[in-house]
């Protein structure tokens, strides 16, 4: 039986529709639950309905989808678009690359591009440019000279203010704050002061705020998993007060806090971030790629022919740096990364949402935009986390976060009509998010060819391009 949701629809006189994939079985993410020989009907950008049939509708399209299987289009909750006015072309043709890997949606999470970014994420939801769906924070909060181009820097709580005023005419999605040169006072005014206009917060945390103070204060995702890790200590407190003070190096601290890891603690502090609405975004294939550069320079990857070469070239500083770490340096990073990827079991186990992303874009060495997402999942799953839980960090959880969970997080009757088709079941086995079909991107339908079009397209851009001098 179809459920309507198109007023005052004719079933006899057969209701005009776009688009019917039929035979499809649907993937309730959120349940966990599959629904085999369905047809979802698509209006616009629209599904209008879900049901055994497209009885009653009289479709423009219809695709035979028998065997195949359908969930929302994925979401990649933290990426970076810039490298400066010279890349623009370069961030720009990444938006069909997510694409063509089935992701419609990307939370930005700044850069040095905003006024580009806000340019696309207008186009692309006026259908004049080919994308995802972009939201974004514009440019961050940080501290004067900060390390990070194109950021807001504000030394007092005037300047927040003010910095705040500039994101709030910018009509950004939420504010994102980092710790480089911010002051843990202004931080923290920062954080209270943003909640208290309306904004979603995104942060990474300083040593000297403890990830309670950041969480009581309102934070609603903590953004990189290393963070947690600092949670798990019965010193987090005592330590963070050091940093304060200025009696103990930030670096000297994150490391007692490491080593004085207690489980219990930690899971403890995991449900109070949990009751409090506080949700993490682990970020954890771009930190494994950087932890194993030993292992595996990515040198030869085949992905690098879809990236420009300026975009490939920012690439060079962390990989320099890294090549420089003695053995017993990149023996920390080594554990390090495993001790955080292993928390995974635990904040599912104290009910914390985790959000799916990835920290690709510039910079951040072989983290693929695109692809990455896959890859990025797969840690997750390998980690600890169900597929399914793993699925609903990407397509539930991120809605969710942003406040558009009634468009979107399920395939349902008027929700966005973004659906990902894939030829096996994800929650079986998350490798078949990377078995792709089609893609209906806000109603349209892209089929393989039309995917395989975009990487072909993005093949050949990047090859024109030369790093900057």
């Amino acid at each position: 039986m179809l459920v309507c949701a198109v007023a005052g629809c004719d079933r006899s006189a057969g209701t005009p529709a776009d688009l019917a994939l039929t035979g499809v079985t649907v993937v309730d993410v959120a349940a966990g639950t599959l629904t085999p020989a369905r047809t979802i009907v698509v209006t616009g950008d629209r599904i209008v309905a879900v049901g055994d049939s497209a009885a009653g509708f009289a479709p423009a399209r219809t695709v035979d989808a028998t065997g195949r299987f359908a969930m929302p289009g994925l979401w990649d909750m933290h990426v970076h678009f810039g490298g400066g006015e010279a890349l623009i072309d370069e961030n720009r043709h990444l938006l069909p690359l997510y694409l063509a890997h089935g992701i419609t949606t990307v939370r930005d999470a700044a850069g040095d591009l905003s006024p580009s970014v806000l340019d696309w994420r207008a186009a692309v939801a006026a259908g004049t440019l080919q994308g995802p769906s972009i939201f974004t924070s514009g440019p961050k909060l940080e501290g004067i000279d900060s390390v990070w181009p194109g950021d807001l820097e504000v030394g007092s709580e005037a300047e927040v203010r003010a910095a705040l005023d500039t994101l709030q005419a910018m009509r950004v999605d939420f504010v994102k704050i980092t710790e480089n040169t911010l002051t843990p006072a202004l931080y923290m005014y920062g954080l209270r002061e943003a909640i208290s206009r309306g904004f979603a917060t995104s942060a990474h945390v300083p040593v000297a705020v403890t990830l309670d103070q950041a969480s009581e204060a309102g934070l609603r995702s903590i953004e990189h998993m290393s963070y947690l890790l600092r949670g798990g200590s019965p010193r987090e407190a005592e330590l963070s007060a050091a940093v304060a003070a200025g009696t103990m190096t930030a670096a000297e601290a994150t490391t007692a806090m490491i080593d004085s890891f207690d489980e219990a603690t930690a899971l403890e502090t995991y449900r109070r971030l949990a009751a409090r609405g506080t949700a993490v975004t682990p970020t954890l294939n771009g930190s494994r790629i950087l932890a194993y550069l030993d292992q595996d320079t990515h040198a030869t990857d085949s992905y690098l022919q879809y990236l420009g070469a300026g975009l490939k070239a920012t690439y060079e500083g962390r990989v320099t740096r890294a090549a420089g770490d003695d053995a017993a340096a990149v023996a920390r990073r080594h554990e390090r990364f495993e001790k955080a990827a292993r928390l995974l079991p635990l904040l599912q186990k104290a009910g914390v949402t985790i959000l799916a992303g990835t920290d690709a874009g510039f910079l951040n060495s072989f983290n693929y935009p695109g692809i990455g997402l896959h890859d990025e999942l797969e840690v997750l799953v390998r980690y600890g986390l169900t597929p399914q839980q793993a699925l609903a960090a990407s397509v539930v959880h991120g809605p969710a976060f942003l406040g558009k969970a009634a468009d979107f997080g399920a395939l349902a009757a008027g929700k966005r009509a973004d659906i990902l088709v894939l030829d096996r079941n994800p929650l079986e086995d998350i490798r078949a998010t990377r078995a792709i079909h089609a893609l209906v991107l806000r109603g349209k339908a892209l089929d393989r060819a039309a995917l395989d079009g975009l990487l072909t397209e993005a093949k050949t851009r990047a090859a024109a391009t030369s790093a900057p001098r």
